[in-house]
Formats: C-alpha cells, structure tokens, sequence
C-alpha cells in the first residue's frame, strides 16, 4: 500500500467519522503544521492555539475535502486561520487605539475641565473679602488646623470655626454649588 492509499484510507476514515483516523491524521501532520504556524507568529502558545484550531477545523470540515492533495487542502485551511488571525489582532488593535484615544480625550477634558474649575475657584476667591480668604487659604492651602488659625489669629477657636464656615459657605454659593 503506497503513502497516497494509505493517505486516501485515513481520510476516508475521518469522513466517516473514524476517530482513530483523525488520530492518525494528528500524527502525520501535527509536527509539520505547528513549525508552520510557528515560523508565522515566533509564539510557542499562539502556534499550540492555531495548531489546535487547525484540527478542530479539519473534524468539521473533512467532509468537503472532494479528492487532490490532501496537504495542500490542509496547509489551505491553515493558511486562512493564520488570516483569520491576523486580521483579529488587527481588529483588536483598532479596538484598543479607539479606546486609548477615547481615553486620552476624558482624560484631557477633565483636565480641562479641573482647571476651568481652578480658574473659576482662584476668580471667585479673589472676590471675597480678604480676612475671608485668608482664613480658607491657611486651612486649605497651608494645611493649618483650626486650632493653629485660632493662635495666629489670636482668637477663640470657635470664632475661627464660624468665621471659615461662613466663608466656605459663601464661596460655594459663588461656585453655583449647593451650600452644605
């Protein structure tokens, strides 16, 4: 029995839904078929998965094989699942620049719009009167305690705690935000 009779009997057997034969098919080809995909992506695992997708494609599609070389059917199919691949990845990469730069956008639109804000917050500050604003910028921007604001000030804490809640209050009102 030659190589092509034996080849012929195999596939025949997988047609028939042999799975010794498809066994025997892994076996002839396996090897031939993994260096082909690797030699395509340079990736162990990538080639392990394609080579695994290339024989379940074989089960499937083994009934429309109609004759010829039986390898150039199969290296065909392999052939378009490395296509089918690549154009995946293509797709998946087209994927993920939109939503890099969807990304990229939000992010400079609310950086924009942080430093609307602190232009808006230096604008309204610079309207309040100047013990006032003095008090929010020792609490919030010097990082004083009430109790430090009230030794500068030389006054009662509880003078400074109302005076810095007024204040705050009336800024919030400035901002268009709703007072607390």
């Amino acid at each position: 029995m030659t190589h092509n009779d034996d080849l012929a009997r195999i596939v025949s057997g997988c047609q028939d839904g042999d799975a010794e034969c498809f066994s025997e098919i892994v076996d002839m080809y396996a090897g031939r078929c993994y260096g082909y995909f690797y030699r395509l992506t340079g990736n162990r695992e990538l080639s392990d998965e394609l080579l695994s997708e290339l024989f379940v494609k074989l089960v499937q599609k083994v009934k429309t094989y109609k004759g010829g070389a039986f390898e150039g059917w199969l290296f065909k199919i392999a052939a378009n699942i490395f296509h089918d691949h690549l154009r995946a990845r293509q797709r998946r990469m087209k994927l993920l620049d939109a939503r890099r730069r969807d990304l990229e956008s939000e992010v400079t639109e609310q950086k924009r719009s942080e430093s609307d804000r602190g232009d808006r917050l230096q604008i309204q500050l610079g309207k309040l009167d100047s013990e006032t604003r003095e008090l929010i910028m020792l609490r919030f921007y010097s990082q004083m305690s009430l109790k430090e604001i009230a030794e500068v000030r030389s006054e009662p804490i509880g003078t400074t705690l109302s005076r810095l809640h007024r204040g705050l209050k009336r800024l919030r009102e400035m901002m268009g935000q709703r007072p607390e």
